[in-house]
């Protein structure tokens, strides 16, 4: 019964129904950046030639879970500062973040409350590209936008079960055959997104579905959790998530690091409130 449900989904998910389709520009730029040949200038230049794109990219960039100190103001310097990988999955996924905080600003506060302190926590333990975390750890609940956006009625019904006192991910999957980890990643999967990001999406909740990128999902299961606790945004869960017991002796992290890590995470959610603020106004 679970295994149909779940081709069901899986089908659906690949005519991507309810969900914005992807612009153009993305398929000639993932062209582009396969391309050896093409230089970061030209790629660049592209981008600029999509206002809509080139605005929502640069305030992005310049936003407090990234946390650069100086204002990004070009498209070159978005690219050298964030990186390409992170330029694709951002331009890809922009018209996503637009659904999140237009139908659920709890789950946008959620989701870039766990973006900032993904890249303070990679930071933290020195793990390569901190920018390409605080990008999983914003997509993190991709598969959440998915349920809610393209299946409205079995979204209801997994929100009558939470409210009944089940486990969200055990309701997830006894509707959908699907939690929303394996949703996000089954979508960045079908959009050829970077194994370290789906890898990351995949199993922020079940660490053990981690095979190359377990520290990476752990500093965002880790960051889902110190977010939730911290009560910023709003998701499915009524209580704080179970913290696994190996995330804090995979990343070599001690609880008497938290005071720390909240501390350097404060500001950065204070900035984030006014750039939510200033997107709902927008909206």
């Amino acid at each position: 019964m679970i295994s149909e449900k779940r081709k069901e989904v899986r089908k659906k998910l690949k005519k991507l129904e309810g969900l914005p389709t992807l612009p153009p520009i993305v398929q000639k730029l993932s062209h582009m950046i396969e391309d050896e040949k093409v230089s970061l200038n030209q790629i660049a230049e592209v981008i600029e030639k999509d206002q809509v794109i080139t605005s929502k990219l640069l305030r992005i960039a310049n936003s407090a879970f990234y946390g650069f100190p100086k204002r990004i103001s070009t498209v070159q310097s978005a690219i050298f500062l964030l990186g390409i990988n992170v330029i694709r999955i951002l331009i890809m996924t922009s018209s996503i973040f637009e659904i999140i905080h237009r139908e659920d600003v709890g789950l946008w506060e959620h989701s870039i409350g766990v973006a900032a302190c993904s890249k303070i926590l990679a930071e933290r333990i020195s793990l390569k590209e901190p920018q390409e975390i605080a990008t999983a750890g914003l997509l993190h609940d991709l598969g959440r936008v998915i349920q809610k956006v393209s299946f409205k009625e079995e979204y209801e019904e997994i929100r009558n079960l939470v409210k009944r006192g089940v486990d969200p991910l055990k309701a997830e999957e006894e509707i959908l055959g699907l939690n929303h980890s394996d949703l996000g990643a089954f979508l960045l999967r079908q959009w050829n997104l970077p194994e370290r990001l789906i890898e990351t999406v995949l199993a922020h909740h079940e660490l053990e579905k981690a095979k190359e990128f377990k520290r990476e999902a752990t500093v965002v299961h880790l960051a889902d959790v110190l977010i939730h606790a911290r009560g910023y945004g709003e998701t499915l869960y009524q209580k704080v998530p179970s913290l696994n017991s190996k995330s804090l002796s995979i990343l070599k992290i001690s609880p008497e690091e938290f005071k720390d890590i909240f501390l350097a995470l404060e500001p950065k959610l204070y900035e984030l409130k006014f750039f939510t603020q200033e997107l709902q106004k927008e909206l």
